[in-house]
Parts: C-alpha cells; sequence; structure tokens
C-alpha cells in the first residue's frame, strides 16, 4: 500500500490557489468569532506543557504566566536546546519587558519576522498578541522544518496527512479546520502508523464527538501526545480554529516521521524499473509524430483544408492527452523517488543516457514547436479561403444597414418648422438638429468601412466587384447630400434661435435686478413700520442715525428702480419692431412692474412717520435723563452722609477717655441730628417713585439705588438705638457693682484691643488672649466654665455687656462652692461623680491626690465601683478654706 501510495499522484479534487483564498477568507471572519480564543488558548498552553514539563515547569495562564518572561526564556531554551541570555530578576515592568525582548530577539535570531508584537502587549496580558506569539514560535520550532515532496511547514503537513489517509473510507483532509470535525482522519492517522491502537472499520462518520475523544485519549496514553483540543469545542464550531488543529496534527507527524524512513528502500526499487519502460514508450512516440507536424503542403480545396483541421483536432484531443498525462506522471514520480532519497539520506537516482529527464523535455519541446507552426500554417491557409466570402457578405449587411439609416433624412432637413417656433422650441430643435449631427458623424466611419470592404474586394479580384463599385459610388453621393442639407439647417436655426436670445436676455436681467429691489422695498417697509423700544437717548440717536442713513439711500433706490422697469420698457420695444407674437409676461419673475411701482410709492409715505416718531422718543428720552440726574444728585449726598453719620457712632460707642454719661450725651445728639434728615429721605422717594412710573430701569450716574438708602437708613437708625442702650445698661452695671469710672475704662480699652474684627465682640481665641493678657492662668476645665458664664448659649463670641459681667464678678471675689462643683462637673462629663483616672488625668498631680485623699464615695443613684463624691467635698472645701 505504501509504494502504491508514494507513486500515485494525490489528487484531491481541488484546486490549492482555490483552497488557500478560502482559507485565509476563513481567517477573516474567524478574528470575529471568540471560539477561536478559546480553542488556541487550550491547544497552545498544552503544547507549552508538553516541552516545559522537561524542566519541571508548566504554565496554568497562557497570557498571565508568559507576562515577566521567565516562562518564555525557559520554553524556548527547551525547544531549541539553546541557552538565552540570563533573565533579568526584578519584579518591576520594566524588568518584564526586557525579559520578554530577549525572547523575542532570539526569535527573531531564527530568522522568524515578527508583525505587531511587542514586549509591551504580552507584558500586558494582550490575549490577541501573546496567541500569535506562540503561533510563531510553534511554526518556528514545530511545523517549519516539516518536508514533505519537496513541500514545507504548512503545506508540508497537510500533504503529508493526505498521504496518510488517502486509503480511508470517509476522510478527505484539504485543511485545517472542518476536514477533522467528524474526527476520522485524527483515528486513520493513528490507525496508519498503529493499527493495533484502533478498529477503523467499526468507527461511525456521524459519531463525531466520540471518534474525536477516542483519538485524544489513545493519542495521549499511549503515544504520549498530550490532549490539546476539546471534542466539544470542534463539533459545536462551525470552523474549528486552523492553528490549533495545526499544532495537534505536528505531534503526530513529529511522533510518526521515524516511521516514514522504513519506506524509502522499495519505493527506490518500484520506482526505477517503471520509469525505464515509460521513458523509452513516450520517446518513441515523440520521434513519430513530430514529422507528421511538420508537413506544410497546402491544399487547394476548403473542404481538403477542413479535414487536415480535423485531423490535427483529433491528435489535440484523443492523442495528445494520455500523453502529456504520462509525461507529467514520470515528472512527478522522478521528483517524488528523488525527494523520498534525499530525506533518507541515499545518493540520487542517475538513468542511463538518452532516459533522462532531460532527453524527454528536449523531445517533447521539439513536438510542441511543430505543433504550435502547423496549427499556425492551418488556420493562416483556411483564413485565406475564407477571407473573399466574408468581406462580400460584410459590405452587402453593412451597405443595407446604411441605406436603411439614409431613408427619409433628406425631408427631414429639408422642412421649414422653425418660422413659427418660441425661443424653447427653437433651442429643442437645435438639439434634436445636433443629435442628428452627432449620429451623421458617427455614421461617418460606417461609410468609409463600406468604401475600404469595396477596395479590399477590388483587390482580391473578388467576381461581382462592377456592382460593388456602383453600390458604393450610390451611398457616397447620398452620404453628401445630407451634408449640405445639414449645414443650411443649423443656419436657419441660429439666424432664429439669436433673435429670441435678445428677448431672453432681457427678461432674464429684468428678473435679476428686480428680485433682490423687491426685497429691498419690502424689508424698507418693515423696518419704517418696526415697533422701536429704547431706554437711553444714545439709543435713540442710533435709530435716528440709521434712519438718515437709510434717506440717504432713496435717490440710488429711485434709479434702480427706473432701470428695471426700463428693461419691461424695452421689450415691449423689441416685439413691437421685430413683429414678434409672442406673450410678454415674463417667466422667470412674479414681479410685476405694476407691484414695484406700488410699493415704491408706500415707502416714500412711511419715510416722514417714522421722522416724527423717532423726533417725539429722543424728547421723551431727554426728560428721562433729567429725571435720573435729579435722582442722582440726591442719592449722592445721601449715601455719603449716612455712612459718615454710621462711622461717628462707632467712634463714639469705642472712646474711653470720657464718661459714660458724656457718650450718653453725644450719642442723643447724633440721634436728633439723625431724625432732622428724615426729609432729605422722603424727597429722594418722591424722585423715585417718578423714575418708577417712567419706566427708568438703570442711571449711570449714581451706584446708589432707593433700596440702598433704605436699608442703610434703616441700619443707621438701628445703631443709634442699640449704642445708647449699651451705654445705659453699662451705666446701670457700673453702679450697680459699684465699678469706678477708671475701670470701666480699663474693661472697655482691653476688650478693644481684643476685639480684632471690630464687630462689639470677641471670639474664643480672643477672649483666651484677653484673660491671659490680664494674668489669668487658664487651664482647659478653667477656661471652659468661665465660657459657660459668658457664653452661656454657646454662640462662640463674647459680647462686651457679658465682658462686663464676668469683670464684675471677678474683681468683687465673689467665688462659691457652685462654680467649683460646675468646674468638677466638666471634668466628670456632666456626670454626679468623678473617677480616680479622670482626676488624676486632668488635674496636676498634687492637686489630683488631694482630691482623691479628701474626697468622700459617691453613693447617689448610678453609683459604680471607684466613684467620688465632688459635690460633698467641693460643698466642705468652700466651707473650710477661701477656694
Amino acid at each position: 500500500m505504501t509504494q502504491i501510495e508514494n507513486m500515485l499522484p494525490y489528487d484531491n479534487g481541488y484546486d490549492q490557489d482555490e483552497y488557500m483564498m478560502q482559507e485565509e477568507e476563513w481567517d477573516r471572519d474567524l478574528l470575529l468569532d471568540p471560539a477561536w480564543e478559546k480553542q488556541q488558548r487550550k491547544t497552545f498552553t498544552a503544547w507549552c506543557n508538553s516541552h516545559l514539563r522537561k524542566a519541571g515547569v508548566q504554565i496554568e495562564n497562557i497570557e498571565e504566566d508568559f507576562r515577566n518572561g521567565l516562562k518564555l526564556m525557559l520554553l524556548l531554551e527547551v525547544i531549541s536546546g539553546e541557552r538565552l541570555s540570563k533573565p533579568d530578576r526584578g519584579k518591576m515592568r520594566f524588568h518584564k519587558i526586557a525579559n520578554v525582548n530577549k525572547a523575542l530577539d532570539f526569535i527573531t535570531s531564527k530568522g522568524v519576522k515578527l508583525v505587531s508584537i511587542g514586549a509591551e502587549e504580552i507584558v500586558d496580558g494582550n490575549v490577541k498578541m501573546t496567541l500569535g506569539m506562540i503561533w510563531t514560535i510553534i511554526l518556528r520550532f514545530a511545523i517549519q522544518d516539516i518536508s514533505v515532496e519537496e513541500t514545507s511547514a504548512k503545506e508540508g503537513l497537510l500533504l503529508w496527512c493526505q498521504r496518510k489517509t488517502a486509503p480511508y473510507r470517509n476522510v478527505n483532509v484539504q485543511n485545517f479546520h472542518v476536514s477533522w470535525k467528524d474526527g476520522l482522519a485524527f483515528c486513520a492517522l493513528i490507525h496508519r502508523h498503529r493499527p493495533d491502537l484502533i478498529d477503523y472499520a467499526k468507527l461511525n462518520k456521524d459519531d463525531a464527538l466520540g471518534n474525536l475523544n477516542l483519538a485524544f485519549d489513545i493519542a495521549e496514553k499511549h503515544l504520549d501526545i498530550p490532549k490539546m483540543l476539546d471534542a466539544e469545542d470542534i463539533v459545536n464550531t462551525p470552523k474549528p480554529d486552523e492553528r490549533a488543529i495545526m499544532t495537534y496534527v505536528s505531534c503526530f507527524y513529529h511522533a510518526f516521521a521515524g516511521a516514514e524512513q522504513v519506506e524509502m528502500t522499495n519505493t527506490f526499487i518500484c520506482y526505477s524499473g517503471i520509469m525505464y519502460f515509460s521513458f523509452a514508450q513516450l520517446l518513441e512516440w515523440i520521434r513519430r509524430t513530430t514529422p507528421w507536424l511538420e508537413n506544410r503542403v497546402s491544399e487547394k480545396t476548403m473542404a481538403l483544408m477542413q479535414r487536415k483541421l480535423e485531423d490535427f483536432r483529433d491528435y489535440r484531443r484523443m492523442h495528445k492527452p494520455p500523453k502529456v498525462q504520462e509525461k507529467c506522471q514520470l515528472e512527478i514520480n522522478f521528483n517524488t523517488l528523488q525527494t523520498k532519497l534525499r530525506i533518507s539520506n541515499r545518493p540520487a537516482f542517475m538513468p542511463s543516457e538518452g532516459k533522462m529527464v532531460s532527453d524527454i523535455a528536449s523531445a517533447w519541446q521539439g513536438l510542441e514547436q511543430a505543433e504550435k507552426g502547423y496549427e499556425e500554417w492551418l488556420l493562416t491557409e483556411i483564413r485565406k479561403l475564407q477571407r473573399v466570402d466574408h468581406l462580400a457578405e460584410k459590405f452587402r449587411q453593412k451597405a443595407t444597414s446604411h441605406e436603411t439609416w439614409a431613408s427619409g433624412k433628406e425631408e427631414i432637413l429639408t422642412q421649414k418648422d422653425y418660422e413659427s417656433a418660441s425661443l424653447m422650441e427653437i433651442r429643442a430643435l437645435l438639439r434634436k438638429h445636433e443629435a442628428f449631427e452627432s449620429d451623421l458623424s458617427a455614421h461617418q466611419d460606417r461609410v468609409e468601412q463600406i468604401a475600404a470592404i469595396a477596395q479590399e474586394l477590388n483587390e482580391l479580384d473578388y467576381h461581382d466587384v462592377a456592382a460593388v463599385n456602383q453600390r458604393c459610388q450610390s451611398i457616397c453621393d447620398v452620404w453628401d447630400q445630407l451634408g449640405t442639407l445639414t449645414q443650411k439647417r443649423r443656419e436657419a436655426l441660429e439666424r432664429t434661435e439669436k433673435l429670441l436670445e435678445t428677448v431672453e436676455q432681457l427678461f432674464l436681467e429684468y428678473a435679476k435686478r428686480s428680485a433682490p429691489f423687491n426685497s429691498w422695498l419690502e424689508g424698507a417697509m418693515e423696518d419704517l413700520q418696526d415697533m422701536f423700544i429704547v431706554h437711553t437717548i444714545e439709543e435713540v440717536q442710533s435709530l435716528l442715525a440709521a434712519h438718515e442713513q437709510f434717506k440717504s439711500t432713496l435717490p440710488e433706490a429711485d434709479a434702480e428702480r427706473q432701470a428695471i422697469l426700463g428693461i419691461q420698457q424695452e421689450v415691449q420695444k423689441i416685439f413691437h419692431s421685430y413683429g414678434i407674437h409672442g406673450n410678454l409676461t415674463n417667466p422667470y419673475s412674479t414681479i410685476s412692474p405694476e407691484e414695484i411701482l406700488s410699493k415704491w410709492e408706500k415707502v416714500k409715505k412711511l419715510v416722514p412717520q417714522r421722522d416724527g416718531a423717532l423726533q417725539e422718543e429722543l424728547a421723551r428720552q431727554h426728560g428721562n435723563e433729567r429725571l435720573r440726574r435729579q435722582f442722582a444728585a440726591q442719592a449722592n449726598l445721601i449715601g455719603p452722609w449716612i455712612q459718615t453719620r454710621m462711622e461717628e457712632i462707632g467712634r463714639c460707642s469705642l472712646e474711653i477717655g470720657g464718661t459714660l454719661e458724656d457718650q450718653m450725651t453725644q450719642l442723643k445728639q447724633y440721634e436728633h441730628v439723625i431724625i432732622s434728615y428724615k426729609p432729605n429721605i422722603d424727597k429722594l422717594e418722591g424722585d423715585h417713585q417718578l423714575i418708577q412710573e417712567s419706566l427708568i430701569f438703570d442711571n449711570k450716574h449714581t451706584n446708589y439705588t432707593m433700596e440702598h438708602i433704605r436699608v442703610g437708613w434703616e441700619l443707621l437708625l438701628t445703631t443709634v438705638a442699640r449704642t445708647i442702650n449699651d451705654i445705659e445698661t453699662q451705666i446701670l452695671t457700673r453702679d450697680a457693682k459699684g465699678i469706678s469710672q477708671e475701670q470701666m475704662n480699663e474693661f472697655r480699652s482691653s476688650f478693644n484691643h481684643f476685639d480684632r474684627k471690630k464687630n462689639g465682640a470677641m471670639d474664643t481665641d480672643d477672649f483666651r488672649a484677653c484673660l491671659i493678657s490680664m494674668g489669668y492662668d487658664l487651664g482647659e476645665v478653667e477656661f471652659a466654665r468661665i465660657m459657660m458664664l459668658v457664653d452661656p448659649n454657646a454662640t462662640g463670641v463674647v459680647t462686651f455687656q457679658s465682658f462686663i459681667d464676668f469683670m464684675t464678678r471677678e474683681t468683687a471675689d465673689t467665688d462659691t462652692s457652685e462654680q467649683v462643683v460646675a468646674s468638677f462637673r466638666i471634668l466628670a462629663a456632666d456626670k454626679s461623680y468623678i473617677l480616680i483616672d479622670e482626676l488624676r488625668r486632668e488635674l496636676p498631680r498634687d492637686q489630683a491626690e488631694y482630691c482623691i485623699s479628701r474626697m468622700p464615695p459617691y453613693t447617689g443613684p448610678g453609683a459604680v465601683p471607684g466613684a467620688l463624691d465632688y459635690t460633698a467635698f467641693s460643698t466642705a472645701l468652700y466651707g473650710e478654706s477661701d477656694l
């Protein structure tokens, strides 16, 4: 079986170029199908592990495990048997990129061109790039070196599969995808080399899943080929991934490659004997056939020449094809034998002298040359005999066709239908005439062809040449007559057209000028009747300027109007002078001269009306401007006056040198002045009312609005009243507490100094700084107690009155047990008792130990072990000492 298989060429009935083209189209489609990624991921992972296991390593996730480049470099060392440069052991990204680049450089050094695969994509875990890189490695180290009968790599592997599976039923390997879906091709490969492992006769083509799983299991168990594919993926995918299939099949090739050497010797013996016999037979046929093809004796009749042609066609159709097949088979057998000998490292086969392939090729080349010359000679002779009859028939057909076309053309060219036509009809007749001229020009070639055929028939001595000449002359005479009539009709049509075009141009000029002028008239009427809303004199003056500019364009517009109407008068003059009977309506415009005249008269009436309206508005805006200036003059005086009084009241409240009674007297005077100023506010309110009634919304002469004045006036009244009330309260406090004027001044000076914002209140930090400056030694607890006194509502600020009350109590030295209790309550976080740890944490050591030793246990509600009664301690302490 092996010898017969190797002798006969494999022909699957498919054109290889067509197959490759279909395969490429499948590849492009597969890029859109996510199934390819799943299949390639499993297959390539298994293939890598089949090599990495030799180094005691494996991978789980193909795009993740190769990202640092270490396992990728190890894989290349295992499959190549060479050592790569030392890898970088760092974990930074640039270390990983460096390792991957070393691997890619090694692949490139093996003659592999990497396209669009970079180290960054591999380090980033790009699945597509990683799978592409592994496929490149598989092609280089597992598939590229496969060589079968002068084919290598993918084509060699495909040819090897075809050879091995050719004898098996239901197996037709044409590619590396759909040809393997039913699993029979895998089973056939195994059975061909290990028939003891599979009973091929019992396999069912329809059980694709079973066939695939059987082949995969046997290959893994008995042939040491890892399971790289899932049977379900192959069956359920319309087109399995070609790369995955090729990778797996290449493992079968490498597993069975050693068995190929056994067949070499028998192949050589079989081929050499058959080839010697075939060489002799083919050479004899060539030497016998060549003289027959070199015979060039011409026959006299068409029948005999046709018989020679039929004999030659029989030779081409019946005798030569088997010899072509025989020659091709000899070359295939010879090349196959030489290839197998070269693969098995045996010396090439050398036929004896005269029986070599070059001898067959030389003899065959002579046969082909003789055949080509004989065919050309036959065709030339037959053409010579056919030429005369063909030319005669061609002349008759062309002459008849031309005569039919020329019939009736003279009557058409002599018509005078243009005399009563309109311009559009004249142009239609001209276009029709131009079409006829084009047709006439096209027939020029036909007339020349008829004359040329007649001339050639004269040269070939045609038997009826006189009739041919007579008919050719008649055709030429008619042709000349048609040319003359065509020129005359064109001249008549163009003369008529020129006159009507003048009128047409005038109509068009009228339309082009009347449309924009009419639009201008309508726009002018709209603008002159348009309502305007203005708020300033400048806006009115702008409208007046625009109106004056419009009036300056009226003379130019009147000139345009007269020109447009003149065009229409010119049209009427042409119609009357040349007696044209046509429609005076302009086809290009719907605007009549009467309409233009009517609109022009309306514009002239609207211009003075617009003048009056603008002048009236200008007078109104002048009145509004007077109201603005009147209001601004008052507001610009009242606003600063209010601000000055506010500043005076503020200075008075902060003064320290005089007594509180002096401050009260001065504040009362300010209050009287303010109340006396009220009529000025009322007058400004009246001016504001007039502005509102005139719908005036802005005033560029002042920054003050009536709302600003009102707010300022109310604030001034409130401030003076509040300040008088504060002074009265201070007087009452001073008298009730017995504070001297000097102490009151000192308190006021301290408060003013630390009132940084000058708003009559100190914030918490300012108050703390004030107390420290006055000699207080404050802890957090003590300061919190004081803040509870001066700011019971926890507003975060201390008013002057609260400050005076506090300082009064402090100077009077009126501390009580309640203040001590309040301090302990803060330390105890508002509990009725305090713990030892809290005392030691919050108080200095000696004070804490003093309190712990003297404070009784707490026995009240909610008592806990170790609780101390700070209330009893404070009461007792206040009674025993000056604390």
